[in-house]
């Protein structure tokens, strides 16, 4: 598009103005500009219930009188409704809840809550936010403490007999309080709210774990007397009231209408260029890194003293746009260059911690992170904020942006896409993001591989009574569990009771945030210093020998991986590359749910079975040119979930002008593209699920695309993908058109995370492949299960 910016326009176009300095007047880079206005706020008087010590104290923290919204989501929770604040990015949401909580605690010195914050970042935020107010006059009596991870063995018992407002997260709800209610009673006893911050981040996995911890929180509460008022809030929702619901197992009301006020926000869309001397992976073009991009913007950023915040998709990411923006800096200030951070999950609570006070007060200038800041931590004053790479939803994309211009003052928020299909799309379809509706929240907390281990949890806890398993289906997955020994049922039918046998605590075994297998930890060999933790399924794709591990901008070498000991030796390296691993992987059909059949085009939503082994890793130089592949030998993994797939028959390959040879290329290229805009249409991205083809699949003996859920059991998206297949292969054939490359490229058809080497994949192919599913008829025929058949073939996998 041509730039055509008025120097004087506003304060976020100024900042645009800045960061197009050195860019020439004829590169396509920037692809879009919107203008997002402000507007006033919407004020009311206080509650008369409020009281008068809860309102003087927000007084004194000038809020002089509360917004609409806050008014409310307050007087709701006040008259016993579950209610859910779905209003923008820097609302004051908080006040809709802490009203009606000090008031309480205020009116009841016995009265207690229960904050629970998706991310440490943010609990400790609102406990400090929440600690200054309960510092005035009569609210110094109430005591407000932390309990997570981080808390002191000597701090918890103190805890558990004198907090009355408790600020933990759902792991130390399932960990420590629900396992120990016992200790715990106290606090439940008196139990009047309930606050869930920033819901929205419950979803997927992570949010069926989340919805049942609740159902077992409500039931814990309930045995001891106690009917919590549930809070939630939420920056951005599609039909926020279901999905509240759906997360506490009750009724929620919402509050949707916003009263606080806004300053303009200028957001824009960039893509960077393609790169004419360097190629990639099979000669492929390489456009110049989002990561790259975005230092050198936050570099120019920080020179203009905008205070910054720089979202990456990955932890290494955030360290690498770090340490290249310090680069940049220290070539011409070396203290302005002392002002910049990572900031990522990971790292050890002291460290957090010291970031946290350092964007607080204003000592670090700018900060590029993973989405632990994208939620509600309060950073006043920034000036821009910049995505390296669409963070997967439309809701995350605009919490991060809404990070920009807090209250009244003008911002700008600069996506730069990313070497991705997803990316490649939206910067060249803005319609499809800035028009677009927020997606619905998915979780599925019947999903046995999350139901079974909570029943297990909920049984040690209390008995399971036979209502309690009628009202969550649970009878089978309660049957299963008794036949292996860990439940036993007592009673008559209808009114017996379900009782954990078992002889250990099935608690530490389940991990709510969706983490597959225990952690390891990461270790420097020659002092024993721990640099963090990471998950066990995902440390052979990370962790492997030979792996490059950023942390706090320092490059580490992993010497060894011991999965068996949970522990990853590292030693300080700095290569001069960077390393991402191969792995094959193989799937098999174990039953089908829904067949649904299109012409020549039939497609199923199926349980499957996967198998994956990490079987090397590439090397690749920080230009983005491949230098080789290691390979490795680490053992085979298996994922039991669900997938949408669909198969070709052999006409409409024939009709499409698709030969024999081309079928593995075309299909594999159509398969990487499909999983890059799923997130589209599902609350995922791209790492959250995988994906096999094959020109013919042993189970259903034709051509195949499997697009599969990253968890066990399934997490919801691959289900989504299935309802909205025809719009999901529209946009994917619409990206790949899109796309200048002549034969593939990683913001076509190539994936970071191929299995394969991204070989074969034929571009053409897969556009001749896409148009022909789209020309056949649009109503679908739907088909009982056993219409999928078996014969033999060779998979290929992202």
């Amino acid at each position: 598009m041509t730039r055509e910016i008025q120097p004087d326009q506003s304060y976020g176009r100024s900042l645009l103005n800045r960061v197009l300095d050195g860019v020439p007047a004829t590169d396509s880079r920037l692809t879009h500009i919107s203008e997002i206005p402000g507007h006033p706020a919407e004020t009311t008087e206080w509650p008369a219930w409020a009281a008068p010590a809860a309102v003087n104290a927000l007084r004194t923290e000038g809020i002089e009188q509360p917004w609409s919204h806050q008014a409310a989501t307050a007087d709701h929770a006040h008259r016993g409704q579950h209610v859910v604040v779905a209003t923008g990015t820097a609302s004051g949401k908080s006040l809709g809840y802490q009203l009606p909580v000090l008031t309480a605690l205020h009116d009841d010195p016995r009265a207690t809550a229960l904050y629970l914050a998706p991310t440490k970042a943010l609990g400790a935020d609102q406990l400090r936010v929440m600690g200054a107010i309960t510092r005035h006059g009569e609210l110094r009596d109430i005591a407000v403490a932390s309990y997570d991870g981080d808390t002191p063995p000597e701090i918890r018992q103190w805890v558990r007999s004198e907090a009355r407002w408790l600020f933990t997260n759902p792991d130390m709800l399932h960990l420590s309080l629900l396992r120990s209610h016992r200790r715990w009673s106290r606090f439940f006893r008196r139990l009047r709210y309930v606050v869930v911050d920033e819901c929205h981040a419950y979803r997927g996995l992570f949010g069926s774990h989340v919805a049942l911890v609740l159902r077992r929180l409500r039931r814990l509460a309930a045995h001891y007397g106690a009917d919590p008022v549930f809070v939630l809030c939420s920056a951005t929702a599609a039909d926020p009231a279901a999905a509240a619901s759906r997360l506490v197992g009750a009724d929620c009301v919402a509050v949707t209408e916003d009263g606080s006020p806004r300053g303009p926000r200028t957001v824009a869309f960039w893509e960077p260029p393609l790169l004419t001397a360097v190629t990639g992976e099979n000669g492929a073009p390489v456009r110049l890194g989002a990561t790259t991009e975005a230092a050198r913007i936050t570099a120019d950023l920080v020179v203009e003293g905008a205070r910054t915040l720089t979202f990456a998709r990955s932890r290494r990411a955030a360290e690498l746009i770090a340490v290249h923006t310090r680069q940049r800096l220290a070539e011409t200030d070396p203290d302005l260059a002392e002002r910049v951070a990572a900031y990522r999950g990971g790292y050890l609570p002291e460290d957090r911690r010291a970031l946290e006070a350092g964007l607080s007060d204003g000592s670090l200038l700018a900060a590029a992170t993973t989405n632990a800041l994208e939620l509600g931590v309060d950073i006043a004053g920034l000036d821009a904020v910049v995505l390296a790479g669409f963070p997967g939803t439309v809701a995350s994309f605009r919490q991060q942006i809404g990070r920009a211009g807090r209250r009244t003052q003008g911002a700008l928020a600069l996506l730069i896409a990313r070497d991705d299909p997803l990316d490649t799309y939206l910067v060249h379809h803005p319609e499809a993001l800035l028009n677009r509706p927020v997606e619905a929240t998915i979780i599925d907390p019947a999903n046995p591989y999350v139901l079974g281990p909570q029943l297990l949890c909920a049984a040690m806890e209390l008995p399971i009574g036979d209502a309690e398993a009628e009202a969550l289906d649970a009878h089978r997955v309660l049957t299963e569990l008794a036949g292996q020994g860990h439940l036993r049922r007592r009673g008559a039918e209808g009114d017996g009771r379900w009782f954990y046998t078992a002889a250990e605590s099935p608690h530490d075994d389940v991990d709510v945030r969706g983490g597959i297998g225990s952690q390891v930890s990461i270790v420097v060999g020659e002092t024993g210093r721990l640099l963090g933790t990471t998950d066990a399924g995902r440390a052979p794709a990370t962790l492997h020998e030979g792996a490059i591990h950023l942390h706090q901008g320092e490059s580490y070498l992993v010497e060894e991986l011991d999965l068996e000991g949970g522990v990853a030796f590292v030693r300080a390296d700095t290569p001069g590359w960077t390393t991402s691993a191969r792995r094959i992987t193989s799937l098999t059909l174990e039953e089908v749910r829904e067949v649904r059949s299109f012409g020549q085009v039939t497609t199923a939503f199926a349980e499957v079975t996967v198998r994956s082994r990490v079987v090397g890793y590439l090397r690749t130089l920080v230009t983005g040119e491949v230098l080789d592949l290691v390979e490795l030998d680490l053992p085979e993994q298996t994922l039991p979930t669900t997938a949408v797939l669909y198969t070709v028959t052999p006409e409409l390959l024939d009709r499409a002008g698709i030969d024999a040879a081309a079928v593995p290329g075309a299909l594999h290229a159509a398969e990487h593209a499909a999983i890059g805009l799923l997130p589209l249409v599902a609350t995922c991205d791209r790492w959250d699920i995988g994906g096999v083809s094959t020109a013919q699949h042993p189970d259903t003996g034709l051509p195949t695309v499997f697009v599969y859920d990253g968890q066990p059991g399934g997490a919801g998206f691959a289900e989504r993908g299935f309802t909205m297949l025809r719009h999901w292969l529209r946009a994917t054939l619409d990206a790949v058109e899109a796309c200048a490359c002549r034969s593939g490229c990683p913001s076509c058809v190539q994936s970071p995370k191929c299995g394969n080497g991204n070989d074969p994949l034929d571009k053409a192919g897969a556009i001749r492949l896409l148009t022909a599913i789209l020309a056949e008829p649009a109503t679908p025929t739907i088909r009982c299960s056993s219409a999928i058949t078996i014969t033999g073939g060779q998979n290929v996998a992202e």
